[in-house]
């Protein structure tokens, strides 16, 4: 499998080595199941030594093909010398243990996933635990029954194993990554509480994870262990990488885009203008996260609640209590728990 050029023309999830500059490659890979489709590693090399960016889920076809795109540089799964992880979620993190085990390579990541992490290793820990927490509290019973439904109740011994801890936890500075090449590593709090992202000067290019997305809005705030106000930390995080200079953006779903600027303000201004929607719908007489979000539109298809899937009515329903928390804290809501559940008013 020889490296191709990167190309607009081309479906983003092909299969496949890509180079996006001198010394990186992007490699998509499968993912399960998955609206997403694929998820991007990032192969960055002097020719000597190997560092991914990102590692996949563990899967038997994605150990395939990243084994077969590296051959495309000459290279083996045993020459990762290590991984760098931008944040903890599985299509991200699960591969890079799995092969940390089988072939010594290293693993870092934020050290705010650390919570998460150990959360999401506990064996007596039930599926989705806080979100079934947060959907009661946003009255949204009708999902958790839904996602029982649908996942079951059963406890996750099988998975726990894949969340063992990184050999480094990373803090925002400079870090070397190749003899001669350094990046900036940059928290950036939203998707995840301990979300990074990494800068590479010598190319201009920003590895972008999870936190900016070219043709989705990235979930906000959906981990083991939530944080308080995960929009207002994603926002913050944007408004952090726009005041960078402007560069190539790598994102971890979806093409290889030519300014990370262009797609934050759109994201902000998508935040923006979900504020006031949502903000409206108590103002007409919703009460609770769930009734706010059932009067809504949802993807780009503007969807019914009541049309997704018990996940995606999940993120949905997360994604309208964060926004209604964050329009708590900046006073133009108020808040009262009943009963267990999070009503909103106007004040």
């Amino acid at each position: 499998m020889e490296p191709l050029p990167e190309s607009s023309d081309r479906n983003w999830t092909e299969p496949g080595i890509y180079e996006v500059s001198a010394g990186v490659y992007r490699i998509p890979l499968p993912l399960p199941n998955d609206a997403l489709r694929a998820v991007n590693v990032y192969a960055v090399t002097d020719g000597e030594k190997l560092v991914l960016v990102d590692s996949g889920w563990a899967l038997t076809v994605a150990r395939q093909q990243l084994a077969s795109a590296l051959g495309g540089i000459g290279a083996e799964l045993a020459d990762v010398g290590e991984f760098l992880v931008t944040h903890v979620h599985r299509d991200h993190y699960s591969q890079a243990v799995v092969l940390r085990r089988e072939f010594g390579s290293k693993i870092a990541l934020g050290q705010d996933e650390e919570p998460s992490l150990k959360a999401s290793g506990n064996p007596d820990r039930l599926p989705m635990e806080a979100q079934v927490d947060l959907l009661f509290q946003a009255g949204a019973g009708e999902v958790v029954k839904a996602l029982a439904r649908d996942f079951g109740t059963d406890r996750r011994h099988t998975e726990a194993d894949l969340w063992e801890a990184p050999d480094e936890w990373l803090t925002p500075g400079r870090r070397p990554i190749l003899p001669g090449r350094e990046f900036d590593v940059v928290a950036t709090p939203g998707h995840t509480a301990g979300h990074v992202v990494f800068v590479d000067d010598t190319a201009d290019l920003l590895f972008s994870g999870d936190h900016v997305l070219p043709h989705i809005t990235p979930s906000i705030g959906f981990q083991p262990v939530p944080a308080e106000l995960p929009l207002n930390d994603f926002i913050d995080s944007l408004r952090l990488v726009r005041a960078m200079p402007d560069r190539r953006m790598l994102p971890a779903h979806g093409p290889v885009s030519e300014s990370v600027h262009t797609r934050v303000d759109e994201l902000l201004e998508h935040h923006r203008q979900r504020l006031e929607t949502i903000g409206s719908q108590i103002a007409a007489g919703a009460s609770t996260a769930f009734e706010a979000a059932h009067r809504i539109g949802w993807t780009r298809r503007n969807r019914k609640l009541s049309e997704m899937d018990s996940f995606n009515q999940t993120l949905a329903v997360l994604e309208t209590a964060a926004h209604l928390d964050l329009l708590v804290s900046q006073g133009k809501l108020a808040a009262q728990v009943v009963d267990g559940v999070r009503h909103f008013a106007t004040p």
